[in-house]
């Protein structure tokens, strides 16, 4: 699953503007002791091994009738059977000892709606063996993405309606009763019967279409191989489709009718994709298609699902319109193509056993997608997001509020809630780091063997760990264990070097970096550490038992973390942080990156002086690499948002800043340059949007006099400058100018644009129209799955005010929230406050809304809350007397 996407310039922001995490206590199991297993929430006296599905969806009523008959193995006698299912209506439920014997009805059926589990009581003992469960019922479809829902759309000029399934993480119950369990897999056999002149779409190719005497049409689908329940997918509505082969695999994009040509780029890309990845996995795809289709509207959880055989993939984050698709879109387009089809691999054909492990899906998915990424567009410098990816993580690995990759899972909303940055990013950045410790081959090696091990099973972390530590020949299980089953990240102190005869000895010590709790007994990890002195040979070691020592072949400034594939911070003395801002213009690009990246969180959590990241930002050359610029752009950006209820520090701050990057957008220009690099182009936006959250006088004079023009000269707003300038243009709106874009959101046919331009209407600074949003989110008028959108876009600029809002209309705006979404929406509506009475605020919204163990996403924004403001108070001023000093 592919979690909804953040703007480069955000994540750039990210280590000095804390992101939200789910939150256990900091406290960690022992780096060598898994932890212990939360397996399953049913009982364990049944297996399943087939489902066959009737579907019969009423997209008009959005309500559905069904029948399932499941094949199932009894282990231990009993005379129930327990299922999940969740918001449906059973008419009968009959069990068989197998095809064509006598049914024994159920003599009863208890649904527990909170447990969303139903059980069915048949008045005698059930011996082992195999049986078969026919189940009729009828369930609900709803409006936003969890279970069968519905998406309603504008194409040419009429409404349209199409339906989708999102069964991850637990949502498969709500459209068939089943052990709705990664663990219990089975075979899938979906037949549906639908509107003639309809597409249905599902995991497998369509194996035969029957007209009906009422002029429908059933629809049966080729059985599925073993799989889990929430790979499943079913899809119906007006679609077109186009395809592609590679390898003997039929891919396909699937859109509404008359897009499928914004759908090319991904489908090209899907090609080489799959091509790449059977090679790598040396296990060919399984599945005799592949296709990826596109929904209009989005969620406030995810942007894309990786359902075997039929990704699903909200249209922001696939299809290239002509009229507003930018270098940003193809990126973001290729990223999520290559993050789900790494998923057929990793999630799909081996499945973690349980959510504790949901990483070795999302972690290794996130790894590959960056992987691919940079090896087959090298023109995009991907291999420089490695420090985004660790910076995310660590934004949330460094409060209180953490948790570890490997995570104790015992509750659906737990599993929600584990779809963050650690889960993610952190797992990223852990396989980076071990793949680049054991070297390329040996890990992919162990990547293929664990594979071809347990394909069409389940897994835990460490089959994986020994797989590769067998084709390695190196303890990378230990040093796994120590950045998977804790917590935190780890500090790296690096003492002056001594030159001795022409080589430079470094000690190096190692204790644990927190943004919010300095007195904490460190916690102990096997680091390894890559150094050289700039412009030198590199040299490895691991830091172990707190210390090591390590020589290095020539003297000079030291480089701790080279090439940046480590999972740590480096903390320098003054005097080795001087020697390399002083050769900064030496370094690297990625060790440019992850330089400013230490010295602007170990600033402002007071390991360093705060100054120290602007410091190396005043040194920076104009001519640096894009990549450089966009960081310090989004990073300078955040501390700008930090200065806010203070004009005139923001006022000196804002001086800082425009100085720096005024010189960098004239270098760049407003207007492309004929085969300008691709990063060029992320980079112009960038610092458009951050100029603009600056009040820079020029850019908020050019950007409204582009705007002024843009029905009379077609190149004034051209497509690669469309967003930055509407950015700037809705930040500042007046009354008169909201309206305007109002008038253009409501007047725009293509569902991607339209959310996209009713989300902006959310940006003003001004709180009045910011209110006006908020009223407006409330409404239909935006579409059932954008409203929570225009609420966050508020949130961004008005946290305390949107918080408020969605608490005083709780029960308009859960309409507006798919289920899995809603314990993590409120709080991260806050993400940007920096208001101690938000405190309160939030624990009584937990109190009163979530249980005890739904509470991670509070208690995170909680400890990000409470670092903002410690920020505010305690590292503004330090800038502040450094800021004056450069008068």
């Amino acid at each position: 699953m592919q979690r909804s996407s953040m703007s480069i310039a955000v994540m750039a922001a990210l280590a000095l503007a804390p992101v939200l995490a789910p939150a256990n206590s900091h406290a960690a199991p022992a780096a060598a002791q898994p932890a212990v297993r939360q397996t399953t929430q049913l009982p364990r006296n049944a297996v399943p091994t087939h489902y066959a599905v009737s579907l019969t969806p009423y997209a008009t009523t959005r309500t559905f009738s069904a029948s399932v008959v499941i094949s199932l193995t009894v282990t231990q006698a009993t005379d129930r059977l327990v299922l999940n299912a969740a918001d449906l209506a059973f008419s009968s439920a009959a069990l068989s000892a197998g095809a064509g014997q006598p049914a024994q009805a159920a003599i009863g059926i208890d649904l527990d709606a909170d447990k969303q589990t139903a059980t069915f009581r048949f008045g005698r003992q059930l011996q082992p063996g195999s049986y078969q469960l026919k189940l009729d019922y009828t369930g609900l479809i709803g409006t936003q993405a969890a279970g069968l829902f519905a998406l309603d759309y504008q194409n040419g000029g009429a409404t349209k309606r199409a339906l989708y399934t999102q069964f991850e993480n637990s949502e498969a119950r709500r459209v068939i009763p089943s052990w709705d369990e990664p663990f219990y897999k089975a075979t899938f056999a979906l037949e549906a019967t639908i509107p003639a002149g309809q597409m249905a779409v599902s995991n497998m190719p369509v194996a035969a279409t029957t007209r009906l005497a009422d002029g429908r049409e059933l629809v049966r689908f080729a059985t599925s191989p073993k799989m889990s329940t929430y790979l499943l997918f079913f899809g119906l509505g007006e679609f077109e489709r186009a395809t592609t082969t590679e390898a003997g695999t039929e891919i396909g994009v699937i859109t509404q009718k008359g897009n499928v040509g914004q759908a090319r780029f991904a489908l090209d890309a899907s090609r080489d994709v799959l091509r790449e990845y059977n090679d790598y996995f040396g296990v060919k795809y399984p599945l005799p298609k592949l296709d990826n289709i596109a929904a209009p509207g989005q969620s406030q959880f995810f942007s894309a699902m990786e359902n075997w055989g039929a990704i699903f993939t909200f249209e922001y984050a696939m299809l290239l319109d002509p009229r507003t698709a930018t270098q940003e879109n193809r990126e973001r387009t290729f990223v999520t193509a290559a993050h789900e089809i790494a998923h057929q691999w990793f999630g799909n054909l081996v499945t973690m056993a349980w959510w504790d492990d949901l990483w070795l899906n999302e972690g290794f998915a996130s790894w590959m997608e960056s992987r691919t990424t940079a090896r087959l567009h090298p023109e995009w410098d991907w291999h420089l997001h490695a420090v985004h990816t660790r910076e995310g993580a660590m934004a949330s690995d460094a409060l209180a509020s953490t948790h570890p990759v490997v995570q104790r899972i015992a509750t659906v909303e737990q599993a929600s809630q584990a779809f963050d940055n650690i889960t993610y990013q952190k797992g990223e950045a852990v396989i980076r780091m071990l793949e680049d410790y054991v070297g390329a081959d040996a890990w992919r090696s162990g990547v293929r063997a664990y594979i071809a091990q347990h394909a069409y099973g389940n897994t835990v972390s460490d089959d994986l760990w020994r797989q590769v530590e067998k084709a390695a020949h190196k303890p990378v299980t230990a040093i796994a264990h120590d950045f998977t089953l804790q917590p935190g990240v780890p500090l790296i102190r690096v003492a002056d070097a001594v030159c001795k005869n022409g080589k430079a000895t470094i000690a190096l010590t190692q204790g644990e970096f927190s943004k919010d709790d300095a007195t904490k007994k460190p916690l102990s990890w096997r680091v390894p550490v890559i150094a050289r002195t700039v412009g030198g040979a590199t040299v490895r070691t691991v830091v172990a038992d707190g210390k090591a020592t390590i020589t290095l072949p020539e003297c000079g400034a030291v480089l701790v973390n080279a090439g940046q594939s480590g999972y740590y911070r480096t903390l320098y003395t003054s005097k080795g942080f001087a020697a390399l801002a002083k050769r900064f213009a030496d370094l690297p690009a990625i060790d440019q990156m992850g330089l400013l990246a230490d010295a602007g969180a170990l600033g402002m959590s007071g390991h360093m002086p705060a100054s120290s990241y602007l410091q190396l930002v005043a040194t920076t050359p104009v001519d640096a690499a894009p990549q450089v610029w966009e960081d310090i752009a989004g990073t300078l950006a955040g501390l700008h948002a930090s200065y806010e209820g203070r004009p005139e520090q923001r006022a000196a701050f804002e001086r800082f800043a425009r100085a720096r990057l005024a010189p960098v957008l004239a270098r760049v220009g407003w207007t492309a340059a004929p085969g300008e690099a691709a990063p060029v182009a992320n980079l112009r936006s960038t610092l458009i949007a951050a100029l603009g959250e600056m009040d820079d006088p020029a850019v908020l004079a050019e950007a409204r006099r582009r705007y002024a023009l843009r029905d009379s000269d077609k190149d004034a707003m051209p497509v690669a400058l469309r967003r930055p300038i509407l950015g700037v243009i809705a930040a500042n709106a007046d009354a008169a100018t909201w309206d305007a874009l109002l008038a253009e959101a409501r007047n725009e046919q293509a569902a991607m644009i339209k959310a996209e331009q009713y989300g902006m209407l959310g940006a003003s600074h001004d709180p009045a129209l910011a209110r006006r949003a908020l009223d407006l989110a409330l409404s239909d008028e935006a579409g059932a799955t954008n409203s929570a959108s225009i609420i966050s876009h508020v949130a961004s600029q008005h946290p305390d005010l949107a918080f408020d809002f969605a608490m005083a209309h709780r029960a308009q705006v859960e309409k507006k929230i798919d289920a899995t979404s809603r314990s993590r929406f409120y709080p991260g509506l806050v993400r940007h406050s920096a208001d101690p009475a938000m405190v309160d605020k939030l624990n009584a919204y937990a109190d009163q809304h979530l249980a005890a163990d739904a509470r991670g996403d509070v208690k995170v924004a909680i400890a990000s809350i409470q670092y903002r403001i410690k920020v505010r108070k305690e590292r503004l001023p330090e800038i502040d007397a450094w800021l004056a000093q450069q008068k």
